[in-house]
């Protein structure tokens, strides 16, 4: 096979497999904290309870998509020194400020988070767990800045061939950074909002005895299904404007193609049809979600029915892979609607990859990462699941040590 399309397919894989986590990490995050926000206002245990339990699946969610992220970035230096080398001192910036300015600092403080229960004072408790959310958006903003470079480059000039960054508030102003940024925070609280909703539902089907914890937490869900679902939508049409012309067709196209052809050459320059794949499923998918999103306007107001619906339940357990679809069938339309350019209208996705990388080569990486990230995707569903049946009592974060048993008293015979 092609090493390029290898190479593509690989990272495709990869990149998309790591998006999963980034989803629900950022909306659990977000619920977490609020659920914390409240049960220090209030000291009620219920809510201690929430943020205890689904708490524990944001971490295991947490843990295992690190492991992926940094698979996700071997592979700039593997396959696509092309790109880092002509690219590197661009695009490569805001990926460092991520990893220094916000990537360390969310794991530390989500560290003292997780050992710090009923160690530290619980506004300062109640702090790091805010902090870890808005690091985690940082974390996303800087991923989506470099990102948004690749779709509509900006702030640099040519040197010698090589991409310079002359101006570092129009790359990190980028309208295609900050409109994808927004999009994606609202499609990961729709991604939780669906994730809390399908396991409430599991534990209502099954009539558990934690019936007040699973209605508070499904009312929580469904709540940030209703307010998350517009503005995904909302953001995700406002990019339409910043779409290259080559994606979207008309005058705008041919002209870009003439543009292209003049600078590089012959070639296909119009986005591939599997992007209008992506673009049909991505709306298909949403529009699905907010007939989902009606139907718990209604659940909700008549809260009765949270509990008593059983075949609103079983909806719920099914609707919970919807959001992870639409995410992924949006990203397709996004990053496959791009090519044949790595750096739109600057790099082309060939002369990206590394030289003198054969099939082989990329064969070899490509079944190991493949079968890597099929494992990881596993054990992150079965740890989900099995924490999530386990109930709020079944889990160990913030739970007191065992207190050893003391000596028996001996008593001495003269």
């Amino acid at each position: 096979m092609d090493p390029l399309m290898l190479a593509r397919v690989q990272f495709a894989l990869t990149a998309g497999s790591h998006f999963v986590f980034v989803a629900l990490t950022l909306g659990l995050a977000t619920l977490v904290a609020l659920m914390q926000t409240r049960a220090t206002l209030s000291g009620r245990e219920v809510h201690g309870r929430m943020t205890r339990f689904w708490g524990q699946l944001y971490v295991v969610n947490y843990a295992v998509g690190i492991v992926t992220g940094l698979v996700m970035e071997f592979q700039f230096g593997l396959n696509w020194e092309g790109m880092s080398r002509m690219t590197g001192g661009v695009f490569g910036a805001p990926l460092a400020l991520e990893t220094i300015g916000a990537f360390f600092v969310e794991s530390t403080f989500l560290g003292l988070w997780i050992f710090g229960w009923d160690r530290l004072n619980r506004w300062v408790h109640l702090g790091l767990i805010w902090v870890v959310t808005l690091t985690a958006y940082l974390s996303a903003y800087f991923v989506l800045v470099a990102n948004g470079w690749l779709q509509r480059p900006v702030g640099y000039e040519m040197r010698d061939g090589v991409a310079r960054l002359t101006d570092a508030g129009a790359l990190l102003g980028n309208p295609t950074a900050l409109l994808a940024f927004v999009h994606v925070l609202f499609g990961g609280l729709l991604t939780a909002g669906f994730f809390m909703a399908g396991v409430s539902g599991y534990h209502l089907l099954r009539r558990t005895a934690e019936v007040e914890f699973f209605r508070r937490s499904m009312r929580m869900g469904l709540v940030t299904v209703m307010a998350a679902v517009v503005p995904v939508m909302v953001f995700g049409g406002m990019q339409y404007r910043y779409l290259q012309p080559t994606k979207t067709g008309g005058d705008d196209a041919a002209a870009a193609v003439a543009d292209f052809t003049a600078r590089f050459g012959p070639g296909d320059y119009m986005a591939p049809g599997q992007a209008g794949v992506g673009e049909a499923v991505m709306t298909g998918l949403w529009a699905l979600m907010l007939l989902l999103a009606i139907v718990a306007l209604v659940k909700v107001w008549w809260g009765r029915w949270l509990v008593r619906g059983r075949v609103f339940h079983v909806v719920m357990i099914c609707a919970v892979p919807l959001p992870y679809a639409a995410m992924l069938a949006g990203w397709m339309f996004r990053e496959v609607g791009r090519q044949p350019w790595m750096v739109y209208g600057v790099l082309k996705t060939r002369d990206a990859l590394s030289p003198g990388v054969g099939s082989g080569t990329i064969a070899v990486s490509f079944v190991a990462f493949t079968a890597l990230f099929a494992v990881l995707v596993g054990v992150n569903a079965w740890l989900l699941a099995r924490f999530a049946r386990r109930g709020p009592d079944g889990g160990a974060l913030g739970a007191a040590p065992p207190v050893a048993p003391s000596a028996p008293a001996v008593t001495a015979t003269f």
